[in-house]
């Protein structure tokens, strides 16, 4: 043999034949780099470096032995299975904005009563001016007049603005609900939607845009067009008659005093029809009744079927 590897730890030498070996066949250990036993090794050839970390190594600390308690026993025979928790109960308390929808109706009823009475009370007005200039009206009469124009004035504004908080969180859960049956979520959020139907100019054509994306049959969309073109013209007449109060002639006055009459029974008209553009929503007559259901057949009408 001419080539050999020589075992580091035993000493052993075995000849190379084609590649050499790393490890020693006998005890394992490292065999060193072949060897021509014909020519004398170079000082230093068969030394290999070996790196080794200058810092101790770091001891472990045993974990602490964990503390068994009592041998377990039980009242009766244990049984193998698949224990589930149980499901979760629903929770049906009403959110803040629920709770405001289901005030809607009721809001927009009063509204429409009370704006109904301020109709009547500034038609009321509006005729002892046209009495008055002819004769004297009787002060109880004229003051049994400007308490309902005063009552009704104060609380008309008050009652609409809470109506229009409620219709706006009705109008959340109308299309949360409406979109949710088609598998849907609402694309526009709740604060975008009381933008747009709280903020005045604003307000006279977005509330119609909500209710038109989710009407999904032709009365409804009747009745929502309907109801913009009513809260237009109301809000027209809103506006004609902020302005028309900076006139100071008695003429100006008294057609201010007809003017507030018409703006009134519009508003009236406005809340009944938002109260029906609700309850079409519903499936529900205005009065909040379930509506009958009706099937039409199509009847195919025989040859000799006679007519009496």
């Amino acid at each position: 043999m001419s080539v050999v590897q020589a075992c580091t730890r035993c000493t052993s030498r075995w000849p190379v034949n084609g590649t050499p070996a790393q490890w020693c066949p006998r005890c394992g250990g490292a065999l060193q780099a072949p060897t021509d036993t014909a020519h004398r090794a170079a000082p230093g050839r068969h030394f290999r470096w070996v790196a080794r970390s200058p810092y101790p190594p770091i001891a472990q600390a045993r974990p602490a032995a964990r503390r068994l308690g009592p041998t377990p026993r039980y009242t009766q025979t244990p049984r193998w299975g698949l224990l589930d928790p149980p499901p979760a109960e629903p929770d049906d308390r009403l959110t803040r904005t629920e709770v405001a929808a289901d005030l809607a109706p009721t809001l927009l009823a009063c509204t429409a009563i009370v704006f109904a009475l301020a109709a009547v009370a500034e038609t009321f007005r509006y005729g002892l001016l046209l009495v008055n200039r002819v004769r004297l009206v009787d002060p109880l009469t004229l003051a049994v007049s400007d308490a309902l124009v005063w009552a009704t004035q104060l609380s008309a504004p008050l009652v609409a603005i809470a109506a229009a908080v409620a219709s706006v969180c009705r109008l959340v859960v109308v299309r949360r609900d409406a979109l949710a049956a088609r598998g849907l979520a609402d694309p526009r959020t709740p604060r975008s939607l009381a933008i747009g139907s709280l903020v005045p100019i604003v307000n006279l054509v977005m509330p119609g845009v909500y209710l038109t994306e989710i009407a999904d049959d032709r009365r409804t969309v009747v009745a929502v067009r309907i109801w913009w073109a009513t809260w237009a013209v109301n809000g027209v007449l809103v506006a004609a008659g902020l302005l028309w109060r900076g006139r100071d002639t008695l003429q100006a006055q008294a057609d201010g005093v007809l003017l507030a009459a018409v703006t009134a029974a519009v508003a009236a008209a406005t809340a009944l029809l938002t109260l029906h553009v609700i309850r079409r929503f519903d499936d529900r007559d205005l009065f909040g009744r379930s509506r009958p259901g009706h099937r039409w057949i199509n009847v195919p009408r025989s040859e000799e079927a006679t007519v009496a």
